[in-house]
């Protein structure tokens, strides 16, 4: 189905690259309805809205994201990233691991954990997670290093 549309596709994600948010989104929405609730195009609205930081709208996007799919593990992640940037720490943590057992050898789904048990001061279960991110991923290492999420667990 999404054959038919490749050329929006990448015209979306092309305006997603350059900034170009709104024209990103128009692209999206000139897709008929079926296929703007095949999953992969859900994601990249996602993407494109959290490359806009509109979180909430992203938030809502995600959820809908983990309804149509919910084995797909970049809807809990990306979820979960929202709520964490619109302040609920707490409640991210919670969304992601509520969430498929097919997160759990995400590296992505250990290292934002890390993250969010970092700011929760939970900083033993912060490290258990950041670990299993570079068992699974090394490249989270390099991440880590600066990453303002993570900064108690440096000192």
């Amino acid at each position: 189905m999404l054959e038919d549309y490749e050329r929006t596709l990448l015209a979306a994600q092309g305006y997603c690259e350059l900034g170009m948010f709104e024209d990103s989104l128009a692209e999206l929405q000139t897709l008929p309805e079926e296929a703007r609730r095949h999953p992969t195009v859900l994601e990249l609205r996602v993407v494109i809205l959290m490359q806009a930081k509109r979180w909430k709208t992203a938030l809502s996007a995600s959820r809908e994201l983990c309804k149509v799919d919910p084995t797909r593990p970049t809807g809990y992640i990306h979820a979960s990233y929202c709520l964490h940037e619109l302040g609920r720490t707490g409640d991210a943590r919670d969304f992601l691991l509520n969430g498929p057992d097919t997160l759990h050898s995400e590296p992505t789904f250990h290292y934002n954990l890390a993250c969010y048990e970092c700011q929760l001061g939970h900083l033993e279960l912060a490290r258990i997670h950041l670990d299993k991110s570079f068992e699974l991923d090394k490249h989270f290492k390099d991440f880590a290093k600066t990453d303002p999420d993570l900064a108690r667990l440096r000192q």
